[in-house]
């Protein structure tokens, strides 16, 4: 079984036990209780903003686990390459805070949400270059009849 040169067994562990921290303090930091005595604006709209970046936090981080997971598996050889392209990719589009509702967060969660997405996009850049070595590039031949099919027409 041999992977892309890019993603490693090492690599794809230390990310999980980063991401595996990074999720427990997330779960401990988004707690209701205590937050809003700090808010300085109307209690429910800090409320809703605190819930909407919750939920998109521990999204981002349920997405990056479950990404980190599949490696896992495939390097175990639990799954195949196959399957690992097929359901091991991340979401095409992975929601980003909302710079109005971060506002209204403390300067600590905000830092916290900032990690989350830069972990994310660590995520993203690795799937993308491991998804780029399964494209379909022409073969050499189609390539080559491209060309001279290009050179007969000119002529």
């Amino acid at each position: 079984m041999t992977g892309p040169t890019d993603i490693n067994p090492h690599i794809v562990e230390a990310l999980y036990n980063e991401a595996l921290l990074l999720a427990d303090d997330v779960r401990c930091s988004f707690d209701l209780s205590g937050r809003l005595d700090d808010a300085s604006q109307d209690e429910d709209i800090s409320r809703i903003a605190l819930s909407c970046e919750a939920l998109r936090t521990t999204t981002r981080m349920m997405h990056i686990i479950a990404w980190l997971l599949n490696q896992r598996a495939y390097f175990a050889g639990e799954i195949t390459q196959l399957q690992l392209r097929r359901h091991g990719r991340l979401p095409a589009k992975a929601s980003r805070s909302d710079p109005g509702q971060m506002a209204l967060l403390g300067p600590d969660l905000r830092d916290l949400i900032g990690t989350t997405e830069r972990l994310y996009a660590r995520i993203e850049r690795l799937d993308a270059a491991w998804q780029d070595n399964f494209r379909m590039e022409p073969s050499a031949i189609h390539r080559l009849r491209e060309r001279i099919g290009h050179r007969l027409s000119v002529v």
